[in-house]
This record gives C-alpha cells, structure tokens and sequence, in this order.
C-alpha cells in the first residue's frame, strides 16, 4: 500500500498538505477525497484533544480494494500553514474543491472514476462538490439535509437532552444563552470574534449558518451514500429521509443501528462526555466494508447513472 506525501495548491496558493495513499499494482486507478469535519483537523480527522482516527483505516481498506485515497491537513493544522479560526465555511469548501482537481488530474488516478467521502462537515463539502464536479460517486458520513442553522440548533437541544438531568432542567436558560450568541454571531464582520473571552471562527459559524445543504443535494446526478447512525447527537439521523427525496433517482441510506457521531458503536445512552472511550475503539467495521463495497460498486458505474433505490437499516 504506497503512501506518497502531497501538497496541494489551494486557490490562494496555500500549500495543503496531505498523503495520498495508492493500492497496490499499476494504476491508474478509481480515486476519492476524503473530507473530514469541523475545526483544526489534520489529515487523519484528528485534533491535539480529539483523535477521530478516520483517515488511515479509510485509506487502508479503499486500497485493499483497489481505490486510492487522498487527504489532507485542514489550514492551520499538522503541516498546512494559516489558521483554522479565520478559516470560512466556503474556503474548507474551495480547499476541498482544489484537492479534488489535483487527485484527478494525476496520471496514477483515473480520472473518470474519482469520488468523495465526506464525514460531519466534510459530507456537507461533499454534496457541494458532486453537484458542482465531475464526481462518480458520492459517500456522505453524518451530513445534514437543510439550513445549517438548523442543524445547529437541532444538535444544540440534542446534546442538552443527552446530558444529566440538572442539566436537562436548565434546558429553557441553555436555549435563551444560545440563542444570544448566535444573535451576537450573525453581527460580527471579522474572520475570528470573541465570545465570553474565547476567539471563535466567527466567519465559519456565519457562512454554516446560512448554508443549505437541500440545493446541492437537489443537483446531483452521481450515485450517493448517505450514512447517518442512529445514537448520532451531533446530526439528525431524520435527515436521511431528506436525502433520499432531494438526490434525483433517489440515494442509498443507511441509518445504522447504535452508530454514533464519531463513527464508533456504543450499547450505552449516547452523549458527548462518550467520546473518549469510544475513540478508544477503532472505526465500526461494518461502515467501513459497507463504504468500501458500494464504492467498488459505484466508481465504475456510467456517468451520470441513478443511484440505486433507497433504503434504510433501522434499529
């Protein structure tokens, strides 16, 4: 399984870096991007206090069957310069967006087979990029389906509801508070503001807000993934409805039983403070096969081919 290290020109002439990781054998052949979610992530999916540990199993089982797979490290984190605070919602998706012309512009990738897989707010950049791109196929991990705002405000009472009761009783007063700074949010004009002390990427959190995620989803004609778990407290799994509604010809869905957030099966009553000792534990197995085989499926579908028709695995 080569691995050969990347750097992508970024429309401003950042330099990202990443790894592209190639099957064995002589290609060229059948490519993704792989996008991960918000904040300082490298190429990996991980941050300095939270280690996703997306990336490489990704890469390792894509090889094994034959697909190569590039990532990269988000600005201001592992080796990419600048800073992820001041980074907005729409340059991730302009990054995003280069990376996938520089994959499919090598001689070792094919490129009338390159596909995307994006995770939390890469699925978003994924959906934006297979309406827009040539993309074969699209796999889209924990993507909401409307305005961000939204979604935000869904995952907002959704993780206040999976917290302890004393919590939970000061849901009203959570709310309240929420809803100030988002308010406070939506006024400010610079890429980083303070909020109660702490710079937040004021810029990101505008441009998410206003996002919605139905028109790009309305233009795809490639064959979508959608996977959403069903312990997720961070995206609606509901959304996968959506999905397959809003993607002509219908999308394939998947709202998988006990699958969290983080990509990891819990037994216990999902919350955020799980995170840890869930990342303790490899990516689910199951969703890495289950995305490894629609992929050998789709990326040498025809251009432009119906997903097949939808269906959902519930608990």
């Amino acid at each position: 399984m080569p691995e050969i290290d990347l750097t992508v020109a970024a429309d401003d002439g950042t330099p990202l870096a990443g790894t592209l990781t190639l099957p064995a054998g002589p290609g060229p052949h059948p490519a993704v991007l792989l996008l991960h979610g918000s904040g300082p992530l490298d190429r990996d999916g991980n941050t300095p206090k939270l280690v996703l540990d997306l990336g490489g199993p990704v890469a390792e089982a894509l090889a094994a069957a034959g697909i190569a797979t590039l990532r990269y490290d988000r600005r201001g984190a592992g080796a990419t310069p600048g800073d992820w605070r001041a980074a907005g919602f729409t340059g991730n998706r302009q990054d995003a967006s280069a990376a996938l012309r520089a994959l499919a512009a090598r001689p070792d990738v094919r490129a009338d087979a390159v596909g995307v897989v994006g995770h939390s707010e890469g699925a978003l950049h994924a959906m934006t990029l297979a309406a827009r791109s040539e993309v074969r196929a699209a796999v889209l991990l924990a993507g909401f389906a409307g305005p961000g705002e939204d979604a935000f405000r869904w995952q907002g009472r959704s993780v206040v509801r999976s917290m302890p009761l004393p919590v939970r009783l000061l849901g009203r007063p959570l709310g309240a508070l929420g809803n100030r700074v988002l308010a406070r949010l939506k006024k400010t004009r610079t890429d980083v503001a303070r909020v109660a002390g702490v710079p937040v990427n004021a810029r990101w959190m505008r441009e998410m807000l206003v996002h919605d995620s139905r028109g790009d989803l309305a233009a795809i004609h490639a064959p979508v993934l959608a996977v959403t778990g069903d312990k997720d407290t961070q995206v609606d799994p509901a959304d996968l409805g959506v999905i397959e509604r809003l993607v002509p010809g219908g999308a394939e869905t998947h709202r998988i039983a006990g699958l969290t957030h983080v990509l990891r099966r819990d037994s216990a009553r999902p919350t955020l403070g799980a995170y840890r000792r869930l990342l303790r534990e490899p990516v689910d197995p199951d969703l890495l096969a289950l995305v490894t085989s629609w992929l050998t499926r789709n990326l040498d579908a025809p251009p432009c081919a119906a997903p097949v028709d939808g269906w959902t695995v519930s608990s």
